[in-house]
């Protein structure tokens, strides 16, 4: 195996910081819609941390856009323009989460400096990343001063379609955590994709070697 550095010192501390992030705006999140029934921490606790982190992955998801849109790194998230070849790829993709990989098949995707992500992760990390983060990040900050935004609110149909928006997002991302952590154990060992963010490199097959999985 031979190691490749794909994961660059910035995007190794963003996705550390929106981790960590993330599972204490669930557990805060659990906490302030189930009060009385779930005790983690108390009310105000709850409410002032998860403030305090939800402006902090807002702040650390423009550091990543800035380091993205300045760098070449934006290589890693061009999409495939040809439609026939992404719809090839992302289906060869499912057969091997699907079955391939119980069979011991190899990966489809080959991981290079500038084509990380396979056709599946690369269409919704996009979707994720520009989509629905930005709709989350947008409610969060609606729901935290109703009042100072109650003319958009509003707008947009009322306090609780805004809340029912950032519920079902926290649903989604409760999903998400589960099915990424999965995948990720999905390496030529279960650790392997770990260890690369937490080192930058990744394992890769050394050219004319057979592929290890």
């Amino acid at each position: 195996m031979a190691k490749l550095y794909v994961n660059p010192l910035p995007v190794r501390i963003w996705h550390w910081l929106n981790a960590f992030g993330f599972v204490l705006l669930i557990l805060t999140g659990v906490q302030l819609r189930y009060v009385g029934q779930i005790d983690l921490f108390s009310f105000h606790t709850a409410v002032v941390l998860h403030n305090w982190v939800g402006f902090v992955l807002i702040a650390n998801f423009f550091l990543w856009l800035g380091f993205y849109l300045f760098s070449d790194k934006i290589k890693v998230y061009h999409p495939e323009l040809s439609p026939a070849k992404y719809f090839k790829a992302s289906f060869r993709q499912m057969q091997y989460y699907g079955y391939g990989i119980f069979r011991g098949d190899p990966n489809p995707h080959h991981v290079s400096v500038y084509r990380k992500f396979n056709a599946l992760q690369s269409m919704m990390y996009q979707i994720i990343m520009m989509i629905v983060v930005p709709i989350q990040f947008a409610s969060g900050v609606l729901l935290w001063d109703v009042a100072r935004f109650s003319a958009i609110v509003e707008r947009l149909g009322g306090v609780r379609v805004v809340d029912t928006v950032h519920v079902l997002i926290f649903i989604f991302f409760c999903g998400f955590i589960i099915v990424h952590v999965y995948l990720a154990s999905l390496g030529h060992t279960p650790t392997a994709h770990f260890k690369a963010m937490i080192t930058g490199y990744e394992d890769v097959d050394e050219p004319g070697a057979p592929a290890q999985h």
